[in-house]
């Protein structure tokens, strides 16, 4: 073979090892969105639009403040992603919020008031009371769910307003005060083992909640359910106790993110959490949970959670207007759920 023609079949060579090359790139990026939906993408264009614009934003004292002030959100993001795995949504977390915050600080307030030497005493009854109350919402959202049918959008819909009506009931619409200094100096200010409070309870509770899911046969079963209801009632599986479960740790996680922002806040309040239920949605479905159900991982949800963290610390510095912010919120939720549609597609095509 001469030398023009060994350097012709070279040429030639080269496009289809180009061709192979974009091909696993195409292939891995795939996978990845595939994976993770669009979740990786999105954090790296606000990573480098909000880099651009502050010099302080990748500062480390700026983003453990995002860790500290996402801590509240990655947990709403975890409870409602429970009932997001079941085929549902959970439109009353904002409302179990508001509501754990002001029964939470009254009980709080008044066990104080009766013992003032037995600090701690007082500090876990208002906790367990405004825990209890949350999960109380939950609880019935589970049984109207999974007992009587009801849809979940109508069943939370509607205990989000009679959560909210208690509230407002209860406090008249202003602040509840008299809990102890205590209570925000360590849950809400404080550290544990150097680790901010509200970050080293988030982390104990999603890695309780990582084993629970990943790891025992109550957390196969959320995923059976939401995948397929009736597959999941022939298989033997108790699918209305399933349900009401799923809820019920929705509200139980949701109360006791309200009690930490109590803590942060100092007051009980009936108006903290309404943007709750669609910053909480947005975070799950920009992190690959189907709103269909059966989809979605833990730690992906706190990422999509610290996500909207970055990008509302972002917009603060960027001197956004909170007006302004919601609407970027909404469009990333829009635009999250035409990124699980075509996942879905993508989906089908490798599956086929």
């Amino acid at each position: 073979m001469s030398a023009i023609e060994q350097d012709s079949n070279q040429t030639a060579s080269k496009p289809a090892f180009t061709q192979n090359k974009d091909q696993r790139r195409h292939a891995v990026l795939k996978r990845l969105f595939v994976q993770l939906g669009v979740l990786p993408f999105l954090l790296l264009i606000a990573v480098a639009v909000f880099s651009l614009i502050s010099e302080n934003f990748l500062s480390l004292r700026n983003l453990m403040n995002v860790v500290r002030q996402s801590s509240y959100l990655i947990l709403v993001s975890v409870a409602q992603m429970f009932a997001l795995l079941t085929g549902g949504f959970d439109l009353s977390v904002g409302t179990i919020i508001a509501l754990t915050s002001v029964v939470g600080a009254t009980a709080m307030a008044a066990s104080f008031n009766a013992m003032p030497e037995m600090v701690w005493l007082a500090i876990l009854i208002g906790a367990f009371a405004g825990i209890l109350a949350g999960t109380a919402i939950g609880a019935v959202n589970g049984l109207g769910v999974s007992l009587f049918g009801v849809s979940p959008f109508m069943m939370t819909l509607g205990m989000a307003s009679v959560g909210f009506g208690i509230a407002l009931y209860m406090t008249g619409g202003t602040p509840v005060y008299g809990m102890p200094v205590e209570f925000g100096n360590i849950f809400g200010f404080g550290q544990i083992l150097g680790i901010p409070s509200p970050v080293f309870i988030s982390i104990l509770l999603i890695v309780i909640l990582y084993i629970l899911v990943n790891s025992t046969p109550l957390g196969r079963y959320f995923y059976a359910v939401g995948g397929n209801q009736k597959a999941a009632e022939l298989s033997g599986i108790n699918t209305k106790r399933i349900l009401f479960i799923a809820y019920t740790l929705c509200g139980l996680i949701a109360a006791v993110a309200g009690m930490l922002l109590t803590a942060r806040l100092d007051t009980g309040e009936a108006n903290i959490g309404a943007s709750m239920p669609l910053e909480s949605i947005a975070a799950c479905v920009i992190a690959g949970v189907s709103l269909r159900g059966g989809v979605g991982r833990i730690e992906n949800v706190v990422l999509g959670a610290l996500f909207i963290g970055l990008v509302q610390n972002g917009m603060n510095l960027a001197r956004i207007e909170s007006y302004l912010q919601t609407v970027v919120i909404g469009v990333l939720l829009i635009i999250a759920v035409i990124a699980d549609q075509v996942r879905l597609k993508v989906m089908a095509s490798i599956n086929d």
